[in-house]
């Protein structure tokens, strides 16, 4: 990382600017710490209740995909009493790369109970119960239309009353005025039955809708939840990546002034007349190189060359940093172009200060929290020989803002919920693509 001396001078100390932005450096000594790491196998909660195996499938081949990072995300100032773990998850097969459910994320929580948060939570659901059985009785108690409208307009009786008084506007027996019962719109007391009578909807009812229109409305609750999918043995899933630690972890400092570099990872592939290969790879290759990125992947390659052996970002509700501003994750999330020629419904769909899609499971926003950076790439694939391997530039998670649990489990037990992966590729060039 760029260097930086606790002891030296103020002056000195300003030539630097250290971010909110954590970095974790990945080591094949784990040190103290045993969660939070590159490859391996996953490690859950408990082991006894994994999550559902479908959620760790690729959702274009429906491979067991492998795991990428295992991250300790518990937030104690943030979120009390909740135990929380991140998991990336990507798909081995050379087919499926470049394509979107190649990689996809869990987050996994347990709430202790009697902890703040699940008090706050507990209040929160009866809150929203006891306002809905008061809107219930609210509505069960509206005033019904009266059944003498003349009189309670006018204040006067209608004729065959004690009062005796004529009501130009009533429909009574005897009345003389031409618009009582002979009005051929008129609709008498079977007008006065329907309106104050109103036919509840029962479980028949709802049972013979269409099932697509049951669904939709989410009337049919009833409809069991698909079983997990038991994880194969190890034997059957696909080999891991070797594991490497993320037992390193500081808060990134960076020289406000850098003079532009490229990254030691970055490369020019060689043109078949081998004109643009740049044997050499001098000056002038680097000079076309970095003409020929945009502003964005130039901000992102000089950002990490400070601290070029980072493997993840971290920063709960903070902005990734992007490599491209121009392919479809990067239009979602950048500042200038979240929401842009967008109808207002986007709202309903996606966070509109991230620009993530919304929780599926609660409706809340989401927030970013970690972003994984190109060097882990080689920590992933540092026993494999082939250079075709993984071709992503970031893997951006977003998490829901409240850290949701899952529908349906109780405090003390073990839920999981899939987050946002938003992945930006490596962009192709020409004859091949850069890094």
């Amino acid at each position: 990382m760029a260097p930086y001396d606790s002891d030296s001078s103020a002056g000195e100390e300003d030539d630097f600017t250290e971010t909110n932005v954590l970095l974790g450096y990945a080591s094949k000594d784990s040190g103290d710490e045993s969660i939070s790491r590159l490859g391996g196998r996953p490690e859950w909660l408990d082991e006894n209740t994994p999550p559902s195996a479908a959620l760790a499938r690729c959702n274009i081949c429906k491979d067991l995909m492998v795991l990428l990072l295992q991250l300790d995300g518990e937030l104690p100032d943030r979120f009390p009493g909740h135990e929380r773990r991140l998991y990336v998850f990507s798909c081995r097969r050379k087919t499926c790369r470049r394509r979107e459910g190649s990689i996809r994320t869990l987050r996994s929580l347990r709430i202790a109970p009697g902890t703040e948060a699940a008090a706050a939570t507990r209040e929160k659901k009866k809150a929203e119960d006891e306002a809905a059985i008061a809107k219930q009785k609210e509505e069960k108690a509206a005033p019904k239309p009266p059944s003498n409208l003349g009189e309670t307009l006018f204040g006067a009786k209608t004729i065959g009353s004690s009062s005796g008084s004529a009501n130009p506007f009533s429909t009574g027996a005897g009345s003389s005025n031409p618009f009582s019962s002979s009005n051929p719109f008129s609709t008498g007391t079977k007008l006065e039955s329907k309106t104050t009578s109103t036919p509840s909807t029962t479980a028949d009812d709802i049972k013979s809708l269409p099932k697509t229109f049951a669904e939709t409305l989410s009337l049919n609750n009833d409809q069991p939840t698909p079983p997990p999918e038991p994880w194969p043995t190890v034997a059957d899933q696909p080999a891991p990546y070797p594991i490497s630690y993320l037992s390193e972890a500081e808060y990134e400092t960076l020289d406000p002034t850098p003079a532009p570099t490229v990254p030691q990872t970055a490369r020019l592939d060689v043109d078949a007349d081998g004109s643009s290969g740049g044997k050499g790879g001098g000056k002038e290759d680097r000079e076309v190189f970095e003409s020929s990125m945009d502003a964005a992947f130039q901000r992102f390659a000089d950002r990490l060359a400070q601290n070029p052996e980072q493997a993840i970002r971290y920063e709960f509700g903070g902005q990734p940093l992007l490599y491209s501003k121009t392919d479809s994750v990067g239009k979602l999330l950048a500042p200038a172009s979240a929401g842009a020629g967008v109808g207002i419904s986007i709202a309903s769909v996606v966070n509109a200060s991230t620009g993530m899609p919304r929780c599926g499971n609660c409706g809340a926003g989401r927030a970013f929290e970690v972003q994984m950076a190109p060097h882990a790439i080689a920590e992933l694939e540092a026993d494999e020989m082939s250079l075709e391997g993984m071709d992503w530039g970031t893997v951006i998670v977003g998490v829901c803002e409240r850290d949701c649990q899952a529908r349906g489990v109780d405090e003390g037990q073990v839920g999981y919920l899939e987050e946002w992966a938003g992945v930006q590729w490596e962009e192709l060039s020409g004859s091949g693509k850069r890094r």
